[in-house]
């Protein structure tokens, strides 16, 4: 199955340390927004798209990418998104609901989304040394590759 991981990690590499662990389960390649190709997504399978969540929504990278995207640029292949953040989603604030929609609207199936808490030190937090320090952690990972292992196990079977 050919995978690819599209990530903006920006602040403390927490989405990052994310991707690579799914990446490993998934056995895909990982790349920054300004460096994905679009050839790639469309020749992909599997197509991940993740960021760390400020002032409660995704990467203006990651989210600009894919409205840049053209319609139909996902022909059917499978997406997920994925997220770190230093807050829980709450009430009506979902952090991955309009990337899911967007993505969904270029044509791809998304077949979910993860996310987990991450060291954040965003205004106030910073004065506190931070929240979530050492996550994610080694539990953290462990989840985000069974999540990504759900995806592989869910792949249609000529891969």
């Amino acid at each position: 199955m050919r995978t690819v991981i599209v990530c903006a990690s920006v602040a403390h590499g927490n989405t990052r340390r994310v991707a690579d662990a799914m990446a490993e389960e998934l056995g895909a390649w990982v790349v920054a927004p300004g460096e994905a190709d679009r050839e790639d997504l469309a020749a992909a399978d599997l197509v991940g798209f993740g960021s760390g969540v400020f002032y409660g929504r995704l990467h203006r990278g990651l989210t600009g990418f894919a409205e840049a995207l053209p319609a139909g640029q996902g022909r059917g292949s499978r997406a997920f998104v994925f997220a770190t953040s230093g807050l829980p989603e709450f009430g009506a604030v979902h952090f991955t609901r309009p990337l899911v929609r967007l993505l969904d609207g270029r044509g791809y199936s998304v077949a979910g989304s993860f996310s987990c808490r991450a060291f954040d030190t965003w205004g106030p937090f910073r004065l506190v040394g931070g929240i979530h320090k050492n996550r994610p952690d080694g539990a953290d990972l462990s989840a985000a590759r069974a999540y990504a292992g759900r995806l592989r196990a869910q792949a249609p079977s000529q891969y």
